[in-house]
C-alpha cells in the first residue's frame, strides 16, 4: 500500500513542492509543484495535496514565512486527510525541520532538491524536527513574546532617557534610584513643561524619596538655563513611554482573557520561588498549561536547554556545553533561578551555596535552573503544589508573598478571594 510524505521549501513569496510515494523500493519519483503565499493558493495546495492521498507533511522552518503555511494545512488538510485501515501513526501529520538540519552542500542551493532532501531526510530520521503547539498555545506564544519586546523597548527608552539628561547636565539619575518612578516622572514632566526653578520642581518629590531637597536642586540646577530642544525631547520621551505602559496594560489585560481557563495553572506556577505571575504566564504560553508534550522532565529540560550537551568522540566528551533550546524559557528559567538563590530559607538558596563553591556561579545557576525546569514539569503534568523543603519560613513572610501574588492577580484581571482559615476544633 502505498505511503505518500510531501516536502515543501517556503519562501516569502512562493512554496516548491514535492510528492513521492516512499514505500517503494529504489530512488524516490517526486512529482513537482510551484505555487504562491496567498490565503486562495495555499487552500488550493491543501485540496491538491489531497487529491494526491498525501499521508505526511515536512516544511522547513523559514523565518516567520512558515506560520501561514502551517495554519492553512492544519486548517483545510488535516480534517480531509485520508483514513484508511492499518494506516501509519503519523499519517496526518505535519512536520517542521529546523533548516539546520536540511542543511546541503555548498554551493548547491536550489528550490526543488530542498524539498526532495526534505522528505529522504524524514525518512531516514535524519532531520531535527521543532515542536510546534496548537493554535491556542500559539497564540499565547505570540502575545508573550509581544508583551516581552515591549518590555525591552521600555527599558531601552530608559537608557535613551538617561543619556539625554546626562547630555543637558540634569543629574538626577544620581540622586534617584528610579528615574521611571513617581517623583522622577512628576519632576521630568514639570522640566519639560518649561518649570525653570529647580526649588519647585524639588518641591514635587515623594516625602518617602531618600534623596534630600538639596540633592535634588543640585540636580536640577543646569534647568534654569536648558536649551528649549532638551525640553521637548524629554517631553516626547516620557509621551512614548506613557504610550509603552498603555501597552503592556492593555497586553496584561488580554493575557488574562487568553488564560482564563488555566488560571489555577498560573497560581501554582507563582508560588514557587523566583517566579511570579508574569514569568508563570510566559512559561505556560511556551510549554502549555500541563506540559502534556513532554514525557517526562528529563525530555523538558532537554527541549529548553537546561542540560549538559554530549559531543563525543573516540569514547571521549569533548564538551558539556548546554544545546540552545528555547531561548524564551532559558532566558524565564534563567532569571527566575537568580532570584530563587536570593530567597532566604528556601531549598534553592541552600543548593546554591553547597555547589557555587565547586562549580562557581554560572554553573551552580545552571544547576538551579535545571531544579526549576524539573519542578515545573511536576506541577504542570501532575497538577501539585510547591512545597518548601527548605528552612521553615516564618509566617509573616509567607502573608508578605501571599499579599503580594494577590494583588499581581488582580492587577492583571484574575478574580482572587483570599480562603480563611479552618477554624481549629
Amino acid at each position: 500500500m502505498p505511503y505518500t510524505i510531501a516536502g515543501i521549501d517556503v519562501h516569502k513569496k512562493m512554496l516548491a513542492v514535492v510528492v513521492a510515494d516512499v514505500e517503494g523500493e529504489g530512488d524516490f519519483q517526486f512529482e513537482h509543484h510551484k505555487v504562491g503565499t496567498s490565503p486562495a493558493e495555499l487552500c488550493a495546495l491543501a485540496g491538491w495535496l489531497v487529491e494526491r492521498q498525501v499521508d505526511e507533511v515536512v516544511m522547513e522552518s523559514t523565518a516567520q514565512y512558515w506560520r501561514p503555511v502551517w495554519e492553512a494545512l492544519e486548517l483545510h488538510w488535516r480534517p480531509q486527510r485520508r483514513t484508511r485501515d492499518g494506516a501509519s501513526p503519523l499519517a496526518g501529520t505535519l512536520h517542521l525541520a529546523q533548516a539546520q538540519s536540511n542543511r546541503g552542500a555548498v554551493g548547491r542551493k536550489k528550490d526543488f532538491p530542498d524539498a526532495e532532501r526534505l522528505v529522504k531526510r524524514l525518512v531516514a530520521q535524519e532531520l531535527t524536527l521543532s515542536f510546534v503547539p496548537d493554535a491556542e498555545q500559539r497564540l499565547w506564544r505570540t502575545v508573550m513574546r509581544r508583551k516581552y519586546q515591549i518590555t525591552r523597548s521600555r527599558v531601552q527608552l530608559h537608557n535613551r532617557l538617561e543619556s539625554l539628561l546626562e547630555e543637558a547636565h540634569i543629574k538626577v539619575s544620581s540622586v534617584v534610584s528610579d528615574l521611571l518612578g513617581t517623583s522622577a516622572r512628576r519632576m521630568l514632566q514639570a522640566l519639560a513643561d518649561g518649570e525653570r526653578d529647580p526649588t519647585a520642581l524639588s518641591a514635587l518629590a515623594d516625602s518617602r524619596l531618600r534623596a534630600t531637597p538639596d540633592q535634588l536642586r543640585n540636580a536640577f540646577g543646569a534647568c534654569a538655563d536648558l536649551h528649549p530642544v532638551y525640553r521637548r525631547l524629554v517631553k516626547l520621551t516620557l509621551d512614548e513611554l506613557r504610550v509603552i505602559e498603555d501597552h503592556l496594560v492593555q497586553l496584561d489585560q488580554q493575557m488574562a482573557e487568553l488564560l482564563g481557563h488555566p488560571h489555577d495553572a498560573v497560581h501554582r506556577l507563582a508560588e514557587i520561588p523566583g517566579l511570579g505571575v508574569d514569568s508563570a504566564q510566559q512559561i505556560i504560553a511556551e510549554v502549555g498549561a500541563s506540559a502534556a508534550t513532554f514525557p517526562s522532565p528529563k525530555h523538558l529540560a532537554s527541549w529548553m536547554g537546561a542540560c549538559p550537551g554530549t559531543e563525543e568522540s573516540a569514547g571521549k566528551n569533548y564538551s558539556h556545553r548546554c544545546p540552545k533550546g528555547n531561548r524564551q524559557m532559558r532566558r524565564v528559567l534563567n532569571q527566575a533561578a537568580n532570584a530563587a538563590v536570593k530567597a532566604k530559607g528556601t531549598i534553592f538558596a541552600i543548593v546554591y551555596r553547597r555547589l557555587v563553591p565547586r562549580l562557581g556561579h554560572a554553573q551552580a545557576i545552571g544547576a538551579i535552573t535545571h531544579r526549576l525546569c524539573r519542578l515545573i514539569w511536576k506541577i504542570l503534568h501532575q497538577s501539585v503544589r510547591y512545597e518548601e523543603r527548605g528552612p521553615a519560613v516564618s509566617v509573616e513572610a509567607k502573608k508578605v508573598r501571599t499579599r503580594k501574588m494577590i494583588r499581581e492577580l488582580r492587577t492583571l484581571g484574575y478574580r482572587i478571594e483570599p480562603i480563611s482559615p479552618a477554624p481549629v476544633a
